[in-house]
């Protein structure tokens, strides 16, 4: 049991939990919970703000992080929740593996990936919950259970569903054969040109992902990452020319922790994120903020973050756009359809941010944007509920699968009532 305060990566939010424990068994965990008055689960501690906290006792699962099996038949990968993505896609390489998408840190964990509806980029991509195929978790009563696809009702209401329903400690994600990609970065987008040809340029292959601080009128980079046997890109992209060396999103940081660009092939896992595996990130000097917008609304949410780059630049390490397709599951920003993430890298100037989000969250609610749920936000309980037409559904299942409130907190809370940061 860890006793000294414990913060997230950031360092912007310490926990409160009276009580950490480090279990290294699902019938740990099963002990803990169904001793425990409050309990909620850590993962690589990514989050931004105080979803997995909790007053009572914290289960970090870094030590339930084995890949358990691959079934290659059924083309899937069963995985312990506290699994990091960089563990797990070493693993399946080697098999001769992959899962469709991955996020820009390879360092994160599997079930908080999944928990917040975290994601990737691509046009045909869905976020990196939409591979869960199978949920196994443990509910207030000490009770495993496991939900399938296609079998269980509740299963498209469990996959995002941020800590609520119980502990998660096992995830079973679909799996495709691996597959090599290519990465080139285009320099000095103008925004015009990318408004003009905004389907194009993110249709342009696998993955596509805008960098810009909004101080002028560019995209400042577009990366994009093509499958390896797709046509070569063009030289040019609307107005933007291919970098003639590495780079990294901030353009006057090393590229020397960044995945390899120059249209050099590689594996899937060493391309997709933006960041190499082999750099971890020990602390970041860093805040974070997404909205996810409908795709029909892009250009124009766009349009309207540019109008406020006076108040938005000056807080802004970057800021990221990127595409997800369409899903089913209850809570996920993509929920019934395509949208486009608007990603601020904020420096790390909490106050500061914090008096802007308002601002900016009422700039975007007339494109109905949703907020990345593990990242700061100040909407709230009302607004949120107006945002996810399932959310009473998910609120019905908290109750039958927690309905003491074991795993309830003040974030969860806020879903009901008021604002959350």
């Amino acid at each position: 049991m860890i006793t000294e305060t414990l913060t997230n990566w950031a360092g912007n939010h310490a926990y409160a939990a009276q009580r950490i424990h480090r279990p290294d068994t699902i019938e740990a965990v099963r002990e803990i919970v169904s001793g425990a008055h409050k309990v909620k689960a850590l993962g690589t501690r990514h989050a931004f703000n105080s979803i997995a906290d909790s007053d009572g006792d914290l289960v970090w699962l870094d030590r339930l992080n084995r890949v358990v099996s691959i079934d290659r038949e059924r083309m899937t990968v069963t995985v312990e929740a506290g699994a990091t993505y960089g563990h797990l896609c070493a693993t399946l390489r080697h098999e001769g593996f992959a899962v469709h998408n991955l996020a820009s840190l390879p360092h994160i964990s599997v079930a908080g990936a999944c928990a917040t509806a975290t994601h990737g980029s691509g046009d045909r991509n869905g976020n990196l919950s939409t591979a869960v195929a199978a949920i196994e978790l443990i509910r207030a009563d000490g009770q495993v259970v496991t939900l399938v696809r296609g079998r269980d009702e509740e299963f498209e209401g469990a996959v995002v569903g941020l800590g609520a329903l119980g502990i998660v400690t096992r995830l079973t994600l679909d799996v495709v054969p691996t597959f090599q990609v290519r990465q080139r970065v285009y320099e000095r987008l103008p925004l015009a040109g990318l408004e003009a040809n905004f389907d194009a340029v993110t249709s342009l292959a696998y993955s596509v992902s805008l960098f810009t601080h909004w101080a002028e009128d560019v995209i400042d980079q577009v990366w994009v990452k093509s499958l390896a046997s797709d046509a070569d890109l063009p030289p040019t992209l609307f107005g933007a020319t291919a970098a003639p060396d590495h780079r990294h999103p901030i353009a006057h940081m090393s590229p020397v922790n960044c995945t390899a660009q120059m249209d050099e092939a590689g594996a899937w896992d060493e391309r997709l994120p933006h960041f190499r595996m082999e750099f971890t990130p020990s602390s970041g000097d860093e805040l974070q903020s997404e909205f996810f917008v409908p795709r029909e609304h892009a250009v124009a949410a766009l349009r309207t973050v540019r109008s406020m780059r006076d108040q938005i630049s000056p807080l802004l390490h970057i800021s990221e756009i990127r595409t997800i397709a369409a899903d089913n599951l209850w809570l996920s920003p993509s929920y019934q359809r395509d949208a486009v993430g608007i990603h601020f890298t904020w420096k790390a100037m909490g106050p500061e941010v914090r008096a802007l989000l308002p601002e900016i969250e009422a700039a975007l609610a007339p494109y109905q944007a949703r907020p990345h749920w593990a990242k700061l936000f100040t909407m709230s309980g009302e607004r949120l509920q107006s945002l996810y037409p399932r959310m009473p559904d998910f609120q019905r299942l908290r109750a039958e699968y927690d309905p003491e409130g074991k795993f309830d907190n003040a974030y969860l809370s806020a879903l009901r009532a008021r604002g959350n940061g």
